[in-house]
């Protein structure tokens, strides 16, 4: 690949054919290698933390959300096939897997690698479609503007279609995206300059205008004909009760093996995810810790109101925790630097309001069984006003203190 980036540099360079294009070039190349312009030497005492740098950091902090997503969703296809009595999928995947003799159905039951591939087979669809529609108008608006193009887009895209349900129509995954890059960053200024969360913008916008796709019994398991509930979508109707007798233990949530979207059903892989990136400082503990103390008071205040008529009020902190994508949003979405707060008490605000509002939504909106998503989009709104706030109190503690 090396050798490849070479021969067509010098049609991407000034003067050049796709002179225009050079930034695209020059990110896929910064990407995989270091720049040749480095610094040598003891010059400085430490090195900058560049943007590409942090984006490169939560793409391998969402690396096990991924090979989950990839398990779980082959397995909970097997499963269901196997339920039915089907053998094989009646399309291309269930084509190529016979190919490469890869077994489906019950035949694939406690097969790592038979569910492994074929979960990879309804992931690659979808992130593809996702990084080709949103690098395209990522490029276009660079271009227009004469900005380069940075690797913002490949968190955005990741995690996107992580929130995406293995079952979602391309067009739909595409038009989402779509939504979310341009109505949700480009037209505020791109990368920086967005106040809501590009890929949660684009998730919303699919999930009420298209309900029927990203939402419901049947867009869970990757087969057609083959429906099932997740454990938040029972719980809203039956409680913890549901759950456990449709099957579902809490430790099947926590490790992820529950039906749900791509990347948010493991609790296990978003806690490793947020142990790197709270390691390396890409992502702020407070807001991390914020969001969990949010959702854990509030949870006590609802089990202590109780209700003889909303089982959701007897839900426990680490159901919350296990089920839906609360772990998910909590370290990956909640932590966007750009749209969460800045300041340090700012941050803790900011988690908190997270935390409480999912579980408000949870638990007394019966049309919204999972509230992380709305959650986080609401606290985006109101990250200015908390910072605004806590500088406002450091200005007027400061006049105090020098007269």
């Amino acid at each position: 690949m090396r050798k490849f980036l070479d021969n067509i540099a010098p049609h991407f360079e000034k003067g050049g054919k796709y002179e225009k294009f050079f930034s695209v070039y020059e990110m896929i190349d910064t990407f995989f290698w270091s720049p040749p312009s480095v610094t040598h030497g003891q010059t400085h005492v430490r090195d900058a933390i560049d943007l590409k740098r942090v984006m490169t950091y939560v793409v391998i902090a969402t690396l096990p959300c991924i090979l989950m997503a990839w398990f779980n969703t082959g397995m909970q296809a097997n499963t269901g096939m196997a339920g039915v009595g089907m053998d094989q999928v009646n399309n291309w995947r269930g084509d190529l897997m016979a190919m490469f003799g890869i077994a489906q159905g019950a035949a694939a039951e406690g097969n790592l690698l038979a569910n492994v591939f074929h979960g990879f087979l309804y992931f690659v669809p979808i992130y593809l479609t996702t990084l080709i529609v949103g690098g395209i108008w990522e490029v276009l608006f660079a271009s227009v503007r004469g900005h380069e193009v940075n690797e913002g887009f490949l968190v955005t895209s990741m995690l996107y279609t992580l929130t995406m349900p293995p079952d979602a129509p391309l067009w739909v995954v595409a038009l989402g995206i779509s939504f979310g890059v341009v109505l949700g960053k480009e037209v505020f200024g791109g990368t920086g300059k967005n106040f809501l969360n590009p890929a949660l913008t684009g998730r919303a916008f699919l999930y009420f205008a298209y309900p029927a796709h990203l939402s419901g019994n049947s867009v869970w398991t990757a087969v057609d004909g083959v429906t099932g509930a997740t454990p938040l979508g029972l719980a809203a109707t039956g409680g913890i009760q549901a759950v456990e007798e449709a099957g579902f233990t809490l430790q099947q949530s926590f490790l992820g093996m529950i039906p749900g979207s791509l990347g948010e059903t493991s609790t296990l892989a978003c806690l490793i995810g947020a142990a790197f990136l709270i390691f390396t400082k890409i992502a702020s503990h407070r807001v991390i810790f914020g969001v969990f103390v949010g959702m854990v008071a509030t949870t006590w205040l609802f089990n202590a109101i109780g209700s003889d008529t909303n089982p959701m009020f007897a839900m426990p902190w680490y159901w919350h925790l296990s089920v839906g994508g609360f772990a998910f949003g909590m370290v990956y979405m909640a932590t966007d630097p750009v749209s969460a707060a800045m300041t340090n008490k700012g941050r803790w605000a900011y988690g908190i309001l997270i935390g409480f509002m999912c579980v408000v939504i949870r638990v007394a909106n019966p049309a919204f069984p999972e509230g992380m998503m709305l959650a986080i989009l609401f606290a985006n709104l109101w990250a200015p006003i908390f910072d605004n706030f806590v500088v406002q109190a450091n200005i007027k503690r400061r006049m105090q203190r020098n007269g």
